[in-house]
């Protein structure tokens, strides 16, 4: 399955399929991937969990009851709770990150469903994402779960990347080639 999928490799690969597989056997996908997710958001947004994840000061043991607490207070059980567990006993939490990453692939991959990057200048609509959603699925024939990004520096438009595809149709990308084609005429 990891070799299927060119952004599940290394470390975080082989850990996201083996719990991936776990997770399917036992029919838990759903409830694992909400658990990472959970997880993710806790860890996005909270600079000492990235400290306690990423810093190799800590022990082993003190990530080890520090993550419990967090687990415990967040309600992740079950595989998941096992498994972050797996993670910092053998010392990779610090790739909990791409663990996750690789993950949602495995379970986008499972159900048929793609993932697209999208970046935007200014927050998009319900209206427009729906929009947006229904274009990228008539051109891949999946569903497609939408990661936005806001990056005002593109001034305007989008850019859209779905596996290997980019369409860049920021105002700056626009910008940046009437300026190099004005360079080559002057």
């Amino acid at each position: 399955m990891a070799a299927k999928d060119p952004t599940v490799s290394g470390v975080s690969g082989r850990y996201a399929t083996a719990l991936f597989e776990l997770a399917r056997d036992e029919k838990m996908v759903d409830a694992v991937k909400n658990d990472l997710d959970r997880f993710d958001t806790m860890l996005a947004g909270s600079a000492d969990l990235k400290r306690l994840v990423r810093s190799p000061v800590f022990s082993a043991d003190a990530q080890s009851r520090a993550l419990s607490a967090v687990l415990e207070n967040a309600g992740i059980t079950g595989i998941s709770a096992n498994f972050l567990k797996l993670l910092t006993a053998n010392r990779r939490l610090f790739a909990v990150t791409d663990v996750i990453r690789a993950f949602r692939a495995l379970v986008a991959n499972f159900k048929g469903e793609a993932t697209a990057e999208v970046t935007v200048a200014e927050p998009l609509s319900d209206k427009n994402l729906e929009s947006l959603k229904v274009a990228l699925k008539s051109v891949t024939g999946k569903d497609v779960t939408l990661n936005v990004k806001v990056d005002r520096s593109i001034i305007g438009g989008l850019v859209v990347k779905l596996g290997s595809r980019m369409v860049d149709s920021s105002l700056r990308t626009k910008l940046n080639s009437i300026k190099h084609a004005m360079k080559e005429a002057g």
